[in-house]
């Protein structure tokens, strides 16, 4: 979505050239729009050798397979942010491991993902009916004849055949960190 009036003002922004590039910016209260980001994760949850999985049925990717997983809320840490993920679509409890994945997908909005290996904890997938129309664990064999998207594919890839656990959440306080939530090796 592009912005034409300030959010600060309510004044119509004009284009101007700032740090070489053009930005919408606001002529009377010289706020700048500096672009549209979200931040969105995903679940890696392997149970008995068999990786979690959901069905979308809705756009993007209605029909293909999918790890779980969405966009984090403005107030919500990412790590619970996937754990809720995982549960809305499937009914699933896990808990966070580490993070095994960051990727970079700049466009009209600018979609940073990061994708987390969880441990299962209970429950029987079960789909929400929304957003998924289909859930289960399914072993690398079982995805090889269903509609796996090119990304899931990859992360079960890693999730499988990972040489490393990624980057776990530091356990220390966060006021030694001024609230930062920091992952590390």
């Amino acid at each position: 979505m592009e912005m034409n009036y300030c959010s600060n003002c309510g004044d119509k922004l004009e284009i101007r050239l700032i740090d070489e590039v053009e930005r919408h910016s606001c002529p009377s209260c010289s706020f700048v729009h500096w672009s549209n980001f979200s931040v969105s994760v995903g679940a890696l949850v392997v149970k008995e050798d068999k990786l979690l999985l959901v069905r979308r049925s809705q756009n993007p990717g209605k029909g293909k397979w999918t790890n779980p997983g969405g966009f984090v809320e403005q107030t919500e840490l990412i790590e619970q942010a996937v754990i809720r993920e995982v549960q809305e679509e499937t009914g699933i409890k896990a808990k966070v491991k580490s993070i095994v994945t960051l990727g970079d997908f700049p466009g009209r909005v600018h979609n940073v993902y990061i994708t987390f290996l969880l441990e299962y904890v209970e429950g029987e997938p079960q789909p929400d009916e929304e957003e998924v129309d289909g859930a289960g664990f399914f072993s690398l064999k079982e995805m090889e004849s269903m509609n796996v998207a090119d990304l899931t594919w990859g992360l079960a890839k890693i999730a499988f055949e990972a040489d490393s656990d990624g980057l776990s959440l530091n356990r220390l306080d966060k006021t030694a960190f001024n609230g930062y939530t920091l992952f590390n090796i």
